[in-house]
């Protein structure tokens, strides 16, 4: 199925079918119906793909993401694919699971694909790519990974901060023994709450941390709680590196019958909602996806035609979610 086909069955010009599907104004409603009609009757689909390469302008944005289990990148994405359709625009995903060889691969075929704008919510990253990345003049967003450049802006969430504020509330209820769960520690993103806990150590001299890893699911969280659990002291409370581990020790917890927060408190990272519904609710450091999503698409969009491009980075001070997970240490 072509466009002359539809042009035929409507009895208009090849253009005339082009202004409808461009959505232009010039076209009469009558006109408009006919094509509409014939669109629909022989089922129709505009290769927009070529329309791209012919107008020269993609109305497609490439999102790709760490991990698409997480409601942490989920929640993004939602924002950004909610915006881009209010502004005309199509979006493609790819997930990596964490993995720079996917993302390098899911990247360069979003480029093939003559993508207007690229996000990438990702821990993982290579910086060759972002060379690459930069020489292909597409307006690319990051997120916590990369330099701003001219045709890159930058996301960033100030962690350490966030982290901080954690340990020293859970140091004010009365905690000395903590444990700390995380997942692809090498990662910077990740590494940085990490870091942020031992300092503390080194900063605070009565602090005792042990370290466990899992998957970034619900059940990497319980496994990492588990080891934390059989490997030595019982810590009076666990930090977790994002909630959906968090959900998943305060399981292992449950079923080794310990109470939360009277007998181990627990804390996550991130605010998704899936953090106020569980029980008992987490107390967790608020990263607002919302705003992370419309702050890719403002990028994006702007570098798509609006006349005001938007700073190339942004920089979010997290806030800390207090809730029924913790409590004062056992020992106090």
């Amino acid at each position: 199925m072509n466009l002359e086909e539809v042009a035929r069955r409507a009895n208009v010009s090849t253009a005339t079918v082009s202004r409808v599907l461009n959505n232009a104004s010039v076209v009469r409603s009558s006109t408009r119906a006919r094509v509409v009609k014939a669109i629909e009757e022989l089922r129709y689909h505009p290769n927009l793909h070529a329309r791209s390469l012919a107008g020269g302008k993609s109305r497609t944005l490439g999102v790709v993401l760490s991990n698409m289990e997480n409601p942490f990148f989920f929640d993004i994405y939602k924002t950004i694919e909610s915006c881009a359709h209010t502004a005309g625009f199509e979006v493609v995903v790819s997930n990596t699971d964490y993995r720079s060889e996917q993302l390098a691969t899911s990247l360069r075929l979003m480029i093939g694909r003559r993508v207007a704008g690229l996000a990438a919510i990702v821990s993982e990253m290579d910086p060759l790519l972002i060379d690459e990345l930069s020489a292909t003049e597409i307006p690319v967003v990051f997120y916590d990974v990369g330099t701003p450049r001219h045709n890159i802006a930058n996301i960033r969430v100030n962690y350490r901060q966030g982290m901080e504020k954690v340990i020293d509330y859970v140091y004010g209820l009365g905690h000395r023994r903590l444990g700390f769960i995380g997942h692809h520690a090498a990662l910077g993103p990740i590494n940085e709450r990490m870091k942020s806990v031992m300092d503390a150590v080194a900063r605070i001299p009565e602090l005792e941390v042990r370290t466990a890893a899992g998957t970034d699911s619900l059940d990497g969280g319980r496994m990492a709680a588990r080891t934390l659990l059989e490997g030595g002291p019982r810590p009076t409370a666990i930090l977790c590196v994002n909630d959906i581990m968090a959900v998943g020790a305060l399981r292992e917890l449950r079923d080794r019958g310990l109470r939360v927060p009277q007998d181990v408190s627990v804390t996550g990272f991130d605010n998704v909602s899936l953090s106020e519904f569980c029980y008992p609710a987490l107390t967790t450091v608020d990263i607002p996806r919302e705003q992370i999503g419309r702050a890719v698409c403002d990028y994006l969009m702007a570098k798509s035609g609006k006349p005001e491009v938007p700073s190339p980075e942004v920089l979010i001070d997290p806030a800390l979610v207090l809730r029924d997970s913790t409590g004062i240490a056992p020992s106090a």
